[in-house]
């Protein structure tokens, strides 16, 4: 059964993959087998990755853009393709939910939607766009979009954020239909998770204990416990698996 989670010899890019869960899912591909690219505008938190996974044996390159710049996003899939010979993987986890897209529907201005849809939804589907031919010249081409527990409930005042989520979790549906059975497409969905983001909140007591008291394994996840999910989709482990959503949300959506 480990054969099956064996990596060894494939390609794997993941947009924001300089921290947090992007860095995570980086360091267990990795250690999977695959060779990694890790991508995101802060060239120095990629570098550190690619760094750290070299260190460790594997490989890697960094490869530093903005999932809103179609010639950068290009860049990053024709040196993927130059370093290891192709793309395998794509693992479109870029994303943000910035102060300014949140609250009441009538307090956030319509910018604030743009911008947020153009990194969450509009990115990954321009990545993905990039790599379509790597994908299908690929054996067994494999895409994994991170969306949120808010692509699959409502969150209030989160409302750009929630949109683009939803909109990543029905691009994740469609784009399956159309790429099977060459290339399989999912998502995973996570819950809360402690990384820099979720700061604020956990240093927030009331905020934090609301969120714990919704989740009924009752605490945030770890970085890591979201990797594991990315692992098993972009693996022969899950060659079954298509156009699904994986809930890692410790219960949130089973309530």
């Amino acid at each position: 059964m480990s054969d099956l989670f064996d990596l060894e010899g494939r390609v794997a890019v993941v947009t924001g993959g300089g921290r947090g869960i992007g860095r995570a899912i980086a360091v267990e591909l990795a250690n999977a087998g695959a060779a990694v690219v890790p991508s995101a505008r802060s060239t120095d938190e990629i570098e550190a990755v690619a760094a750290d996974i070299e260190a460790a044996g594997g490989d890697a390159v960094a490869v530093p853009a903005d999932v809103t710049d179609p010639d950068a996003v290009g860049d990053v899939i024709d040196r993927a393709a130059a370093e290891f010979g192709g793309v395998d993987v794509v693992v479109n986890n870029a994303g943000f939910n910035p102060d300014d897209a949140l609250g009441r529907p009538e307090d956030v201005e319509t910018e604030s939607l743009d911008r947020v849809l153009d990194v969450n939804l509009n990115g990954a589907y321009e990545v993905t766009h990039a790599a379509a031919d790597h994908l299908h010249e690929s054996d067994g081409g494999s895409v994994i979009n991170v969306a949120s527990v808010g692509g699959l409930v409502g969150l209030p005042r989160q409302h750009p954020y929630v949109a683009s989520k939803h909109g990543l979790v029905g691009l994740t549906k469609s784009m399956s239909l159309d790429w099977a059975p060459e290339v399989r497409v999912n998502a995973v969905a996570p819950g809360y998770v402690s990384t820099e983001l979720t700061d604020d909140l956990e240093g927030n007591e009331r905020l934090r204990q609301s969120i714990i008291d919704r989740t009924p394994l009752e605490r945030f996840a770890e970085p890591e416990e979201i990797a594991g999910p990315v692992v098993f989709l972009a693996s022969e482990a899950s060659s079954y698996v298509t156009g699904s959503v994986l809930a890692a949300d410790g219960g949130w959506t089973a309530r």
